[in-house]
């Protein structure tokens, strides 16, 4: 049998590990005779992996291999040089990966980005500037094309110039969720879209757990942005302190759900983080520590802001506030405070919340 064919064979039998794959290819002398009768006779499988690869469904083979053809898509086996050496360190490890776009990529040092779907909009732009930062310097950022802060940190390291890799929930062959389909063709141009699953695979509940190891596993260390007590990323720093690798968080207002997840990551050892500098000593990378000051704005060239401005915003604070508290605290008209918001949202220096609400950008 082609080693090819014999590839997308293995990579679709249910539960076959990285140790089931070596041992078969020992059994069988070689990768192309993997599946032969007298190497699924010498290595105990799990039943369903056994049976698949005794009889396996010809026409399916087929289909995948056409499929992978037409998209680009590389299928790397744990015993390949390519495969990505951190991944193959923890345990678990997927026996094979669906690659589209750049597989040198796997090997680079990364950066998992992660937290909530529903993120605030200061989240999503702490998760956009921090990801450019790190792009722009080197590290490619990882993360699972969810909403939310997934998408920001994508698409943050895209905008710095950067590389990133999306771990996807599905087959290569669907984008979850659909409106992420431009950014998934952007990755794929620029990074690299990565699956433990096979064509067809729809995007059950019990994938994401498994696709949050290969984001944890991939990376030298885990920054959660943003993230609630349930939230999907927390599970993703777990799995990267089993896996002996680095977490960071970043602290929000104590006002806040989204920071809930946060909070008490750093109550449990996380390092809190408040400047890009403070993830770089985390993972041990040489790299000169300074402040974060982010992607450039329309707001950044504006002139100095006037002495009232200074005291709408320092009474704005960094918590969210309504017209009427600004008033409270400033003695200011109504009147002025809302020209005054919408100046410096223009401005890109603050930026409206539901519940007519006002924030400072990040």
């Amino acid at each position: 049998m082609d080693a090819a064919r014999v590839r997308t064979r293995l990579a679709r039998a249910p539960g076959l590990g990285p140790a089931h794959v070596r041992a078969l290819i020992a059994a069988g002398g070689g990768l192309e005779h993997a599946c032969s009768q007298a190497a699924l006779a010498a290595v105990p499988l799990p039943p369903a992996a056994h049976a698949w690869l005794a009889a396996a469904d010809e026409a399916a083979i087929d289909a995948d291999l056409a499929w992978a053809a037409a998209s680009g898509t590389e299928l790397l086996l744990c015993t390949d040089p390519a495969y990505p050496p951190l991944l193959a360190a923890i345990s678990g490890a997927p026996a094979a990966l669906y690659v589209q776009g750049s597989v040198a990529l796997l090997a680079t040092p990364q950066l998992a980005m992660v937290g909530s779907r529903s993120p605030t909009p200061a989240g999503r732009a702490t998760a956009r500037e921090f990801a450019a930062h790190f792009a722009c310097a080197g590290l490619t950022i990882t993360s699972g094309l969810a909403l939310g802060i997934d998408a920001a940190s994508h698409e943050g390291a895209l905008h710095g110039g950067g590389a990133t890799i999306a771990v996807c929930g599905t087959g290569l062959d669907r984008v979850y969720p659909a409106e992420h389909a431009e950014l998934a063709a952007r990755i794929r141009e620029r990074g690299t879209l990565l699956s433990e699953f096979p064509r067809g695979t729809p995007p059950r509940r019990s994938n994401f757990p498994l696709r949050n190891r290969i984001i944890s596993g991939l990376s030298l260390g885990t920054l959660v942005v943003e993230a609630g007590r349930r939230s999907g990323a927390l599970i993703t720093a777990r799995l990267a302190l089993e896996a002996g690798r680095e977490v960071c968080a970043i602290p929000g207002s104590i006002h806040s759900p989204q920071s809930r997840g946060c909070h008490q990551l750093i109550r449990d050892g996380a390092r809190l983080v408040a400047e890009a500098g403070d993830v770089w000593t985390e993972l041990r990378i040489p790299v000169r520590k300074e402040p974060l000051t982010g992607v450039a704005r329309s707001g950044d060239a504006c002139l100095e802001l006037d002495k009232e401005y200074e005291m709408l915003l320092d009474a704005l604070g960094f918590e969210p506030a309504t017209v009427d508290a600004l008033v409270a605290r400033t003695a200011l008209p109504s009147e002025s405070i809302a020209s005054m918001l919408l100046i410096l949202e223009l401005e890109g220096r603050i930026q409206t919340l539901p519940g007519g609400r006002y924030g400072r950008v990040p």
